[in-house]
């Protein structure tokens, strides 16, 4: 087999995406759920197609991921300024405990990925992957959001 660059690329996400749910099985996130908390953590009060293009998810899909935390009291929606035509989610106490519990994870699988691998070729690594994000943004691969 030919480890080319998408091959190498789908195979690491479907690793990196078993892990998470392994180490998360207990806590009954569903697809997409562990991505959203991560990016609350810093937008929380976000509209919903801003989280939807930073999660790089559909917005039919953000509504159903988002939906599923609101019934488990991970998120709330609230109106602001008076404005009904707009909701903003907010991480809940509950949905900041969950949010904890998935950077933990993604720190102990980050520490996995780069073992034996020195601080400065991970950098360069870092570096690099960001500017293959960022070519495939110009392509019209992804949203605009680093």
């Amino acid at each position: 087999m030919q480890y080319t660059f998408h091959y190498l690329l789908l195979a690491n996400q479907s690793m990196v995406h078993k892990s998470v749910f392994s180490k998360l099985k207990s806590s009954g996130l569903t697809l997409g759920q562990p991505k959203v908390l991560d990016y609350l953590k810093d937008h929380d009060g976000a509209g919903q197609k801003e989280i939807a293009a930073a999660c790089h998810v559909d917005p039919a899909s953000i509504t159903a991921i988002l939906n599923g935390m609101e019934n488990k009291g991970l998120i709330e929606r609230r109106h602001l300024n008076g404005n009904r035509r707009s909701s903003y989610v907010f991480l809940t106490e509950k949905g900041r405990q969950m949010q904890q519990k998935v950077e933990q994870s993604f720190q102990q699988i980050e520490e996995t990925a780069f073992a034996d691998i020195p601080e400065h070729t991970r950098q360069e690594f870092l570096q690099t992957f960001k500017q293959i994000y960022q070519n495939l943004q110009k392509e019209g691969g992804a949203s605009q959001h680093e």
